[in-house]
Parts: C-alpha cells; structure tokens; sequence
C-alpha cells in the first residue's frame, strides 16, 4: 500500500447522505488519494469535493474520481475485481442494515472477497473517521496476506 491510497467509496442509496457528508467533513485527506466509487456515489462525491468552500484551493476544478457502474448493475463486482488485482488499499461502505436489497448476494461477496484480501472496511461512520484519522493512513503500508495455497491444494484433491 503506498502512501497515497486507492480508497473506494459506496453507499447504498439511503446512505449515501451520511457518505457525502463524511467525504465533505474530511475532503482534505481525500484529495491526497485516489477515489473510486460505485455509480451515483461517484458523482456525488465528485460533485461535493469539486463545490466544498473547505477544500477550494486544494484541488482543481475537476476532482478525478474512478466512478463504476451502480452496485446493482455490476457496480459491486467491478470493485470486487479491482481488489483482487490490488487495486483497492481500503473501502468506506456505508450499506444500510434497514433495507433490504436485490443486490445483496452481490454486497455480500463484495464484503467477503475485501476480507478475503485483507482490505480494511469500514462500514459505518465510527470506522471509517477511525480509519482516515489513522497514522497509517500518510504512510506506506504492506497488510500482510493470508496464503490460501493449502486451501487451493485441497480443493483439487
């Protein structure tokens, strides 16, 4: 992980206030990393880290933010790929526990592949203010990464 972070941002739609609103609050740490988010959430972040009166001076007129497709249109799978390629040093999810979702096969696997690589997530605000406030969070960082070879071995026994 260098020290400038590829750091995903998703929110289900009944969250995607509380994101936008974290995102604004922190836009300066932010602007220091790379940012890709699912469909709206990318737009909107873009959108309020482009117009924050916090942040004028920090950033261009155009903030470049990697937008994928919504979650439910395979938006949620792309990122999962991107974190199996190391693409993705940390992902911000605030999902809503309160509404069900068709998609949520797709967020579970999402959740589960992110473990399954060792990215932190974080998926509430709590977390995710923990997680940016972190000393690790302006330094390089190597997340040490399970080895699946015995698991991968057994599978073709």
């Amino acid at each position: 992980m260098e020290k400038n972070k590829n750091i995903a941002l998703v929110a289900h739609d009944n969250r995607k206030k509380d994101l936008i609103e974290w995102a604004e609050w922190n836009c300066r740490t932010l602007l220091q990393h790379h940012l890709i988010c699912t469909g709206t959430t990318g737009k909107l972040i873009e959108k309020t880290l482009t117009q924050n009166a916090a942040c004028k001076g920090l950033c261009s007129s155009d903030v470049y933010v990697t937008k994928l497709k919504s979650g439910p249109l395979g938006g949620d799978q792309q990122l999962g790929a991107m974190i199996t390629e190391g693409k993705v040093d940390f992902m911000i999810f605030f999902w809503d526990p309160m509404q069900p979702h068709p998609h949520d096969v797709d967020v579970k696997a999402l959740l589960r592949i992110a473990v399954v690589y060792n990215i932190p997530i974080a998926c509430n605000r709590s977390t995710a203010d923990f997680m940016i406030s972190s000393p690790l969070m302006n330094d390089r960082y190597e997340p040490v990464l399970k080895d699946y070879e015995e698991y991968i071995n057994r599978a073709f026994q």
